[in-house]
């Protein structure tokens, strides 16, 4: 079932929405909105992408009419350095989101996963184009099945509340509303009170054996930083801040 688009637009008449069937990527089309000057929160949604995006360039999955592909440009007036804060604001966003609308219980992977049971619902993709945030939100809703060759184990909310259909147009008008309000919190009471709300819904930001995807060294994580990079503490000792790849559970 597709979208209730206008229902979307009801709700949420102050946001520019611009809806497409299938497109290549919306974080491409936000990106050329964002050049013509697109306002803040204006947001483009798709039922399906051929060609989505993910973190590294990787594809995202995009099943048509099962999923939520979403980006918002976010004109924030933010610095590079604090795109990482970013992504921890969409995560949570998405998290609350998903929580307010299912009742389904989320954690937090630094940098940008969000999981139900330790299989990725939902990937958060943010990039800053000159002085606009293309903040990128897929989120898996009605999927049954996932192809075999996915990198990481992938679920949906459909499967991990017991096979029930779940509104997608009730996690898009959280979401656009969950994204609103830690987007104030940033601009309010600065990038430590996102840090701290990720911290608190994240499992993996305290007391977690990690193993580290960009060169496969193990160690246990030390909380984040100011900036929003994890701290991980060596079994040698050493702290080393992450500033960039992935982490994954060790065992």
């Amino acid at each position: 079932m597709r979208l209730d688009v206008e229902r979307i637009r009801h709700l949420r008449p102050q946001s520019e929405l611009h809806y497409f069937g299938t497109i290549g990527s919306t974080m491409t089309e936000a990106a050329r909105l964002a050049a013509l000057g697109a306002p803040h929160g204006t947001i483009v949604l798709a039922e399906e992408q051929t060609a989505g995006i993910g973190r590294l360039g990787r594809s995202w999955h995009s099943d048509a009419e099962l999923g939520i592909y979403c980006s918002i440009l976010l004109r924030l007036a933010v610095e590079p350095c604090t795109l990482p804060v970013i992504n921890l604001l969409l995560g949570l966003a998405t998290a609350e989101a998903i929580q307010k609308s299912t009742h389904v219980a989320c954690d937090l992977r630094w940098p940008n996963d969000v999981l139900i049971n330790e299989r990725k619902v939902a990937g958060i993709l943010a990039q800053l184009i000159d002085d606009c945030v293309i903040a990128g939100m897929g989120i898996n809703v009605n999927q049954t099945s996932f192809p075999p060759d996915l990198r990481t184990p992938a679920t949906s909310v459909r499967i991990e509340s017991g096979g029930q259909i779940q509104s997608r147009d009730d996690i898009v008008i959280n979401l656009i509303e969950a994204v609103d309000t830690f987007s104030s919190m940033l601009k309010t009471q600065g990038p430590e009170c996102i840090v701290r709300a990720f911290t608190s819904a994240s499992s993996y930001a305290l007391d977690r054996r990690l193993l580290i995807e960009a060169d496969g060294t193990r160690g246990i994580t030390a909380g984040l930083d100011e900036n929003g990079f994890l701290l991980v503490r060596f079994e040698n000792g050493r702290m080393e801040r992450i500033a960039a790849g992935g982490v994954r559970r060790d065992g």
